[in-house]
C-alpha cells in the first residue's frame, strides 16, 4: 500500500506540492484554471471575520462571502465556541433512533423565524438535497398523480441529477438524465407562467403540475421577482392546488436585507422554503426545507412514511451540525443580520453607482440588494472578439468568454494589487459578484470600493494585457 500522508504532513505541504497532488489525484484542468488567478498560487493559513490570511503573511479582504456560506464571516467566535462545546462534552448523535434535543430546538427556531404555518422541517446536508426533498414532498402530496413541475429559465437549484434538471443555468452544457416532466417559464413573467400552466392540463382541463419552483432573488444572475409576480404565483398555485416552493438557499438569513428575501412582502407564504449555505454558520454542512403544516402532514405525518422520510440521508439532523445551526440562527436574529445587510447596502450601492458613472465604458450595469450586488463589466480591445472565432474546443465554445475574460482580469488585479478576494458567477451574464459577509463594516466596504475604482482606473486594455499574458495562456 502507498505511504499515507498524515494530517501533520498535509498541513506542511507547500503550494507546489498541493498543485502536484491535485494534478495527480483530483483534476489537472482545475489546477490549470485556478492558477490563472492570484489566489490559485497561494494557500490559506487562517481566516477570521471578513479576512483570510495567507501563509506568506498577506491579509486578504474576502468579498466573496463564501458564495453565500459566510454571512457570519470566517470562524465567528460564537460558532467556533458552539462546536468546541459540543466536542468537549463528548456529544455524539448520528443514528436517529435516539431523539435529538438539537434537532427539536432547531425545528422550533425555524418555525419561529419563518412566517405563517411554515413549521415542519427536514434537515439534510446540502442545498441540492433540500431542493430535491421539497420536490419529493410536492410529488407525494399529489400521490404521484400529477407529472409536471415548473421552473424558471434562469434558475439555479443545484447539480445533482434532479436539481440539475431543475436548473436553467447556462452552466448546464451536458444533458444528464433527470426527473421527468420539467417545464419552463420566463423568470418574473406571470403571463409566461399562465401559459405554462395552460399547456399542462389533461383532457378534462385539470392541472398536471404538482410543484412550481422559484428563486425570489436569483443570486447567480442578480435578478429578482417583483412583488406582483410572487403574489401572482401564490394566487395561481393556491387556485390550482400546486405546491409553491421558494428556493432561498443563497439569500436566506439576511443577505438581501430581509431575513429571507420573500419576507419583505407581508403575508406572502410559500408552501415550502429551502435554505442552506449560511444556515450552518460557515462551519456546518446543513440545509433544510420547511413546509407548511397541512402540506407536510398530508405527506409524511403517518406511521408508514414518518421514518422513511426522516432516514432518507445518513447524516440527517447530525448532532454537531444542528447544534451549529442553532447558534448560527440565533446570531442572525440577535445581531439583526437583515439590518446589517441594509447598512452595507447604504454604503455599497451609492459607491458602485459612482464607479459606474466614472467608468461608463467599462460597466454596463450594477444591480443587487443588501449585501449582494453584481457589477456587469464590458469593454476591452477588439482582439477579444477573435477568441469566439477560434476553432471549436476549450473556452472558445463559451458565448460569454469575452465577458468572463474581462471580469477575470478585474478579479485578478483586485487580488494581486489590492488584497481583495472576489469572484464571478457562471450563470446569466457572469457579473462580478460583490457579496461581503454580514460582519463586514463600512470601512471594509469603502476599502473594496477604493480597490475597484483603482483597478478600473488602470484601463481595461492594461488589465487584460497583463492577465492574458501571465495567466490565460495556461488554459489552452
Amino acid at each position: 500500500m502507498a505511504q499515507l500522508i498524515t494530517l501533520d504532513e498535509a498541513e506542511k505541504l507547500d503550494v507546489d506540492e498541493v498543485h502536484d497532488l491535485y494534478r495527480t489525484y483530483i483534476n489537472k484542468s482545475q489546477v490549470r484554471l485556478m492558477t490563472s488567478f492570484g489566489f490559485g498560487q497561494e494557500l490559506i493559513d487562517h481566516a477570521e471575520g471578513a479576512y483570510v490570511h495567507t501563509r506568506d503573511g498577506r491579509k486578504i479582504l474576502d468579498f466573496t462571502g463564501g458564495v453565500g456560506v459566510l454571512n457570519h464571516g470566517h470562524n465567528h467566535p460564537r460558532i467556533v465556541a458552539a462546536r468546541k462545546r459540543f466536542q468537549e462534552q463528548l456529544r455524539m448523535e448520528v443514528h436517529k433512533t435516539y431523539f435529538s434535543p438539537y434537532l427539536a430546538a432547531l425545528g422550533h427556531n425555524l418555525a419561529a423565524v419563518l412566517p405563517g404555518d411554515l413549521n415542519r422541517s427536514f434537515l439534510p446536508n446540502s442545498g441540492a438535497e433540500a431542493v430535491e426533498g421539497a420536490v419529493k414532498l410536492a410529488y407525494k402530496y399529489h400521490g404521484g398523480k400529477r407529472k409536471r413541475i415548473l421552473r424558471a429559465d434562469i434558475s439555479f437549484h443545484g447539480k445533482l441529477l434532479g436539481s440539475g434538471g431543475l436548473t436553467g443555468s447556462t452552466q448546464n452544457h451536458f444533458d444528464f438524465p433527470t426527473i421527468p416532466g420539467i417545464g419552463t417559464f420566463a423568470y418574473d413573467d406571470l403571463d409566461s407562467v399562465r401559459q405554462a400552466l395552460a399547456e399542462a392540463r389533461d383532457a378534462n382541463g385539470r392541472s398536471d403540475v404538482y410543484a412550481l419552483l422559484i428563486e425570489p432573488f436569483s443570486a447567480s444572475t442578480m435578478r429578482w421577482c417583483s412583488e406582483e409576480f410572487l403574489r401572482g404565483l401564490r394566487e395561481l398555485c393556491t387556485a390550482e392546488d400546486i405546491v409553491l416552493i421558494f428556493d432561498e438557499i443563497y439569500t436566506g438569513w439576511g443577505k438581501t436585507g430581509s431575513m429571507f428575501h420573500f419576507m419583505r412582502y407581508e403575508g406572502l407564504v410559500p408552501d415550502v422554503v429551502t435554505t442552506s449555505k449560511s444556515f450552518g454558520g460557515g462551519k456546518s454542512s446543513i440545509s433544510a426545507f420547511v413546509a407548511r403544516e397541512p402540506v407536510f402532514r398530508k405527506v409524511y405525518d403517518n406511521m408508514t412514511d414518518a421514518m422513511s422520510q426522516s432516514t432518507s440521508t445518513t447524516y440527517y439532523g447530525f448532532g454537531e451540525e444542528t447544534a451549529t445551526a442553532i447558534e448560527a440562527v440565533s446570531i442572525a436574529v440577535e445581531d439583526d443580520y437583515p439590518a446589517r445587510a441594509r447598512a452595507i447596502e447604504n454604503v455599497l450601492k451609492p459607491g458602485l453607482e459612482r464607479i459606474r458613472k466614472t467608468y461608463p465604458d467599462l460597466i454596463d450595469d450594477v444591480r443587487g440588494s443588501g449585501a449582494l450586488f453584481g457589477v456587469f463589466l464590458a469593454g476591452g480591445p477588439k482582439i477579444l472578439d477573435l477568441v469566439g472565432k477560434l476553432p471549436a474546443g476549450g473556452l472558445a465554445k463559451d458565448p460569454l468568454i469575452r465577458t468572463k475574460i474581462i471580469t477575470a482580469a478585474v478579479i485578478d488585479t483586485l487580488y494581486r494589487k489590492h488584497d481583495v478576494y472576489s469572484y464571478y458567477t457562471l450563470n446569466g451574464r457572469s457579473p462580478l459578484v460583490v457579496s461581503p459577509p454580514l460582519v463586514a463594516g463600512p470601512d471594509e466596504v469603502e476599502r473594496f470600493l477604493d480597490a475597484l475604482d483603482a483597478t478600473l482606473a488602470e484601463g481595461m486594455n492594461r488589465l487584460l494585457a497583463r492577465f492574458l499574458r501571465e495567466r490565460v495562456s495556461s488554459l489552452w
